[in-house]
């Protein structure tokens, strides 16, 4: 019967929703190995430069990078990447793998997301998921490379990296400002609202309005190089 829906079909339907689910939560877990609690993002830098020094100035700072850069940029490019591994494109996940690791404004920003994706394909490739054919993969590129395996859709996957990406920002800011675990938890709630508005923005750009216009991050990134002393490599 046209239109007609049995019980087994909702049950398998339910059944590859569970699945994408749980591989996404499993994608975006602080507990994936791949290193990132040892990041900070220029986080640090801002902190020992008493640009942030509370919640508040946590918040403001995680909320313009969010919204400044990474909406410009790593957000539109892995939409991007994940296209091209949906459909098989190979060439055009390199390109956009180089573009990215180009746009890394210093070298332990660069160095971050090359490690953080060296350590994740190598950990898909253990896991028989795949290998990406890239001597140095960034971050991004593997997660999609994961997510396209895992039949993730693009928003969905962009969503659980920008949670990753911020839940990492504001432990970072609970261990060095430091915070109280309630106030990393309000920051959570306050600056968790924003990723939709910032998954839609970067669905909406087109290539060559992509950028990275974060010079006071660059800055402080480079200065963290030298900092003294430091809790974070980045």
């Amino acid at each position: 019967m046209a239109g007609f829906t049995t019980t087994a079909t909702i049950i398998a339907m339910t059944t590859i929703t569970d699945r994408a689910l749980m591989r996404l939560l499993q994608l975006a877990s602080p507990a994936l190995p791949v290193g990132a609690y040892s990041y900070s993002q220029g986080l640090e830098a801002a902190i020992e430069a008493g640009i942030v020094r509370d919640a508040d100035g946590a918040a403001r700072w995680i909320a313009d990078i969010l919204e400044l850069a990474t909406s410009c940029m790593e957000a539109p490019v892995f939409l991007r990447l994940h296209a091209a591994w949906q459909r098989g494109d190979v060439a055009a996940a390199a390109r956009w793998n180089e573009f990215f690791l180009a746009s890394r404004e210093t070298a332990e920003l660069r160095a971050e997301t090359a490690q953080m994706g060296y350590s994740l394909a190598r950990l898909l490739a253990d896991l028989e998921v795949g290998e990406i054919p890239f001597d140095e993969t960034a971050l991004p590129t593997a997660f999609t490379f994961a997510a396209a395996k895992w039949e993730i859709t693009a928003e969905d996957a962009l969503a659980g990296y920008l949670w990753s990406w911020l839940e990492n920002q504001v432990m970072a800011a609970v261990k060095a400002v430091p915070l109280g675990q309630t106030d990393g938890q309000r920051l959570l709630l306050a600056l968790g609202g924003r990723i939709d508005k910032v998954a839609r923005r970067a669905a909406e750009l087109p290539d060559d309005a992509l950028g990275n216009l974060a010079p006071g991050l660059a800055l402080l990134s480079a200065r963290h190089e030298t900092q003294y002393t430091r809790l974070f490599r980045s």
